[in-house]
């Protein structure tokens, strides 16, 4: 599962985090960042959730059409 997070300061979302087992990972949106590229591709290929800036978890078809707006 992955959820977007706002940036508090500009209100921007520039940053996934994901839950791997017990470890916490900020993802920024960073087209040179393999963890980055790894998470359009899971969302993508429907092999992960993707949950809004809100905790709300979106649509498959929600999910695909805000990565397919990303770098």
């Amino acid at each position: 599962m992955y959820k977007l997070i706002k940036n508090p300061r500009t209100q921007i979302i520039n940053v996934v985090n994901k839950l791997d087992g017990n470890i916490l990972l900020s993802i920024p949106f960073d087209p040179a960042n393999t963890d980055y590229a790894n998470f359009k591709t899971a969302i993508l290929e429907d092999k992960a959730q993707l949950q809004d800036a809100d905790g709300n978890t979106m649509t498959a078809e929600q999910a695909k059409d805000f990565v397919k707006e990303l770098l």
